[in-house]
């Protein structure tokens, strides 16, 4: 099956994790993030992000700041397909927090690609579980922060962003 959609993670995923960034001047690339955003707009599929925000629940970041923070990582790599952040803390009980499917599933829906031939690609259990949830492919890239359990039960497991993203398009 052709994978039509990518979904990234951002924070820890494309960019390094900056906890609760608010500052555009902050955000910092992960290594190969240009290429493998390059490869997979070669390829002719369709990106966006999928991100917790649960700093806006907790009152330290306003949603203008996490858009001016994606508008910079949209300025490092070029612009995304779609945008989809949950604002909620955890205790909120949404569907759109991460491992709930409703971030995948928006964005695909943004993308107009069922959610089977979509991919997701982050860096903790919350990213592969979203995407189960919503009966998309996973892919987790761990990083110092993945606990040992997670890279065990993830379904597909790659050292970098630019591997996970030749894998998905392999």
């Amino acid at each position: 099956m052709a994978v039509r959609a990518i979904l990234f993670d951002r924070d820890g995923t494309l960019v390094h994790d900056v906890p609760y960034n608010g500052d555009p001047r902050r955000v910092r690339l992960v290594p190969g993030a240009r290429q493998a955003l390059d490869e997979v707009r070669l390829h002719g599929v369709r990106t966006g992000v999928v991100s917790n925000q649960s700093g806006i629940g907790r009152g330290l970041l306003t949603h203008d700041a996490v858009r001016a923070v994606n508008a910079r990582v949209d300025q490092l790599l070029g612009r995304f397909g779609t945008w989809r952040y949950c604002p909620h803390v955890a205790e909120a009980g949404c569907a759109c927090r991460k491992p709930e499917p409703g971030l995948v599933l928006s964005a695909c829906a943004d993308l107009g690609v069922p959610a089977r031939d979509a991919v997701v690609i982050g860096d903790i259990a919350a990213d592969v579980g979203a995407a189960e949830a919503a009966g998309a492919q996973a892919i987790l890239v761990p990083t110092p922060v993945t606990l040992p359990e997670e890279v065990e039960r993830a379904p597909r497991v790659a050292g970098s962003l630019l591997d996970a993203v030749r894998l998905a398009l392999s």
